[in-house]
């Protein structure tokens, strides 16, 4: 399985609000169970696996992630090829994902496992949308702005989108900023529709209300 496969799968968990209740609920048991153990990366062995081993042999990604082979052989998969070459917590927790069904999972709970350490360095992901590439110095004043505003360090995610036209579309969880020209311009098209509207309306008023009456 590719690169951009495993990055759609954990990308999608993150629109499925049922996936990722349980892809975050794993996260956290993670986080929580290595600061027990006294792991202080416990990111490490999780991207070195999804990142580079999975990605590097997709034959063996099938072996671990596929619904197609059984619980028992993921398990021994596990005990003959990573548990030799990593942590017992790690080898653990991957033995507590196949048991419970949920190792298709892996590369989920390794995007929602990032963002929550994101968070607990209040660091957050911005997704930035502008009509043109950002330069340096736009970069530098929406972080600043950021900051200043919002209180945590940003971590910008920059698509360019034409239609915009000009400004940007900024994106901090389900909230929206949005400074585009399109807004702004569709903004005022309401505006003007809206007044033409009631010029009809008052005029009707006057028509129906004649001197006199």
């Amino acid at each position: 399985m590719s690169d951009k496969s495993m990055k759609h799968r954990s990308d999608n968990v993150l629109e499925d609000p049922g996936a990722l209740a349980i892809a975050t609920m794993y996260a956290r048991s993670y986080m929580t169970a290595a600061a027990q153990n006294g792991v202080t990366a416990p990111e490490e062995e999780l991207n070195s696996l999804v990142d580079d081993v999975l990605v590097a042999f997709p034959e063996f990604e099938d072996l671990l992630l596929s619904d197609s082979v059984g619980r028992d052989d993921k398990l021994a998969v596990v005990d003959r090829v990573i548990a030799p070459k990593s942590s017992e917590f790690f080898a653990n927790f991957l033995r507590v994902l196949i048991r419970h069904g949920r190792i298709t999972m892996l590369p989920m709970i390794q995007s929602v496992l990032g963002r929550l350490q994101e968070e607990a360095a209040k660091k957050r992901r911005v997704r930035v949308r502008s009509a043109r590439p950002l330069s340096d110095n736009s970069r530098t004043q929406i972080c600043d702005q950021l900051r200043s505003k919002l209180g945590f360090e940003p971590l910008l995610q920059e698509a360019v989108d034409p239609s915009l036209i000009g400004g940007m579309i900024l994106q901090v969880g389900d909230t929206v900023y949005d400074s585009s020209l399109r807004s702004r311009l569709k903004e005022l098209k309401g505006r003007l529709v809206e007044k033409a509207l009631n010029e009809i309306q008052s005029g009707r008023d006057r028509f129906s209300h004649p001197e006199g009456d």
